[in-house]
């Protein structure tokens, strides 16, 4: 037999091998997309009832879909603060529905501090009501620019839409040791009963060069300043006229 006849023999293993190992990968990914989306939207139930320290790191699935499922999911738009009803909040994602030019308007340059260029439309917020409808724990996604990478999070305020009651980053690339810091558990506590408007209604918080002094702030982080100043400006976007604002006066006035 002839070198070239074993060649194409070679070839055409190979090429069957080829083939039915990508049959079998496409299955794979086909029969395991459910679950895979099953997960996500796990996890991403765990980190907005983290971020309001509703449950503990150890909750498993069945705890974490019970305390969710006391939580109202509404839409709003961030124009007006108000909610909308005529889209579905479970399949809405508000992250990339800020990507998408037809969801998402231009943030004007002067409002801008924290360097997003555009922002969604609407928003998904998560809220907890008391038995008589009030509500007393508000969700709100953030995120924004540190040194190396957009850090995505949660942060969740008391009934009067002011006073923190939990933050929490669930996604960034921030150094290890230095901005990675935003994830040090001591400092995420620190932020817990601040406040973020100032009696003006204007936001204050900030994260100190140093150690925090009054209400409006929270240590800052060692060796990662440039970091901390994106945890800064993060807040003040996101609490800002061009943010969450109108949403929350709403939410003080009782009209949500």
């Amino acid at each position: 037999m002839s070198k070239g006849n074993d060649t194409f023999k070679t070839l055409g293993v190979a090429g069957g091998l080829c083939l039915v190992c990508s049959i079998l990968v496409s299955s794979l990914v086909v029969e395991l997309r459910p679950q895979q989306q099953k997960n996500a939207e796990l996890d991403l139930k765990k980190n907005v009832l983290k971020s309001a320290g509703l449950i503990s790191d150890s909750a498993d699935a069945q705890k974490i879909q019970e305390e969710f499922d006391k939580m109202e999911t509404v839409i709003v738009d961030m124009n007006t603060g108000e909610k909308v009803d005529s889209i579905d909040a479970s399949s809405f994602d508000q992250i990339d529905s800020s990507k998408d030019a037809k969801q998402a308007i231009q943030i004007p340059p002067d409002l801008d501090v924290s360097n997003l260029g555009q922002r969604a439309k609407y928003a998904k917020v998560y809220l907890k009501r008391d038995e008589s409808g009030k509500v007393q724990t508000v969700i709100l996604n953030h995120w924004g620019k540190g040194l190396w990478s957009t850090m995505y999070g949660f942060i969740a305020l008391e009934e009067d839409a002011n006073t923190i009651k939990g933050f929490s980053y669930y996604s960034h690339g921030e150094t290890p040791g230095l901005g990675g810091e935003v994830d040090n558990q001591k400092w995420k506590q620190q932020w817990i009963g601040k406040k973020i408007y100032d009696e003006e209604g204007n936001v204050d918080f900030t994260v100190a060069k140093a150690e925090a002094t009054g209400e409006y702030q929270v240590d800052g982080l060692s060796g990662a300043t440039i970091t901390a100043n994106g945890v800064t400006k993060s807040i003040k976007y996101w609490f800002g006229e061009h943010g969450y604002d109108n949403f929350l006066e709403n939410v003080r006035s009782g009209e949500i």
